[in-house]
């Protein structure tokens, strides 16, 4: 058999004729449908095309319409397209990995816990009373941690002190305060939190009224007895997101603020949220001056010169000595000795008797 009798290569599978003989196959392929030009599936560009050619010119459009459609629904179209459709399959299939050629997975013992290579280690081994408890691995890794960041501070940590920068104090143009939370590494949900504080005379470019109307707006987050401003944020994962979006709202805020069509006259400050805290002052009276200190001092001499008196005149009590005097005086009496007399026993003739 030549090359040119061989039947294309397809994956549909072969019709075969049912055994009752009524002619009919097992898979039937739907019929063609035969062409028929229909103006309403042109897309809108096709319409405007359609609508500019000469009649001689649309019918030449609708033959090669119908050629293209006669071209791709013949049977050497469709065989070629499926073979083209079973060869992309069979490519896919062999690139992709196989159930067994994937490694199956090993789940790392505690001794592997940490490790790069852990899903190489394997399992642990059956305990065998030669090893200790898990508690006291436990205890063993957080040993080993600590000797980590104590290395980390003996050596490593001084080098950072060539990178130290001078403290500068934040010039008048940048009035916004920013506050975040670190935990050294750990991974804690509120390290994504950041407080934003700021001043509404510090804002730039804000008339007094506009900064009473952005109190307004800012309501119970303002402090009216330190004109303090405090906004967090922790919508978003990283601390950079929370401080981009409290730095537009601030930025919005001021945009309100700067809006003279209302300026929110009609609308009272209130500040029912905030409660003034008591303030306890130092009395004047008791404030130590020099004069004081003085006085002091003075009063200070003349007991010590009113005991020095005592002592020399004798009359200062000696606690130890009148102790010794009043044990000196008193007389202990021994006990006196009490006879107990035993309780006569029974003989055994009178108990026989009985």
């Amino acid at each position: 058999m030549g090359l040119s009798n061989r039947r294309p290569f397809q994956s549909a599978p072969a019709f075969r004729a049912r055994p009752d003989g009524d002619g009919r196959s097992e898979s039937r392929k739907p019929p063609k449908e035969p062409y028929s030009f229909n103006y309403d599936q042109l897309v809108p560009e096709e319409r405007h095309h359609y609508d500019l050619l000469s009649p001689e010119e649309k019918k030449k459009f609708q033959a090669d319409e119908r050629a293209a459609y006669e071209h791709l629904t013949s049977p050497e179209m469709e065989s070629e397209l499926q073979g083209m459709v079973s060869q992309a399959v069979y490519d896919i299939s062999r690139k992709a990995p196989r159930e067994r050629d994937i490694p199956p997975r090993i789940t790392p013992g505690l001794m592997a816990m940490g490790e790069v290579d852990e899903q190489d280690s394997g399992e642990d081994e059956d305990f065998e009373g030669d090893d200790i408890t898990s508690i006291a691995h436990g205890e063993l890794e957080q040993h080993r941690e600590i000797r980590e960041y104590a290395r980390i501070a003996a050596w490593e940590m001084p080098m950072l002190s060539k990178l130290a920068k001078p403290f500068v104090l934040p010039s008048q143009d940048k009035p916004l305060r920013f506050r975040y939370t670190t935990y050294m590494g750990e991974t804690h949900p509120a390290a994504k939190k950041v407080v934003l504080e700021f001043c509404t005379r510090d804002l730039p470019g804000l008339s007094e009224a506009q900064r009473i109307k952005l109190v307004k707006l800012i309501g119970v987050r303002y402090n009216p007895d330190t004109d303090l401003v405090k906004m967090s944020c922790e919508m978003f994962e990283t601390q950079a997101q929370n401080k981009r979006y409290l730095g537009d709202l601030v930025d919005t805020l001021m945009a309100e603020a700067r809006d003279a069509s209302d300026m929110f006259e009609d609308v009272p400050l209130d500040f029912r949220h905030h409660k003034a805290k008591p303030k306890f002052e130092f009395p004047e009276q008791w404030k130590l001056t020099e004069e004081r200190r003085a006085q002091l001092d003075e009063n200070l001499k003349q007991r010590e010169l009113a005991e020095k008196e005592r002592e020399e005149a004798g009359r200062l009590v000696d606690g130890a000595k009148i102790i010794e005097q009043v044990m000196a005086a008193m007389t202990v009496k021994a006990p006196a000795a009490i006879k107990v007399e035993a309780p006569k026993r029974k003989s055994k003739q009178r108990l026989a008797a009985r």
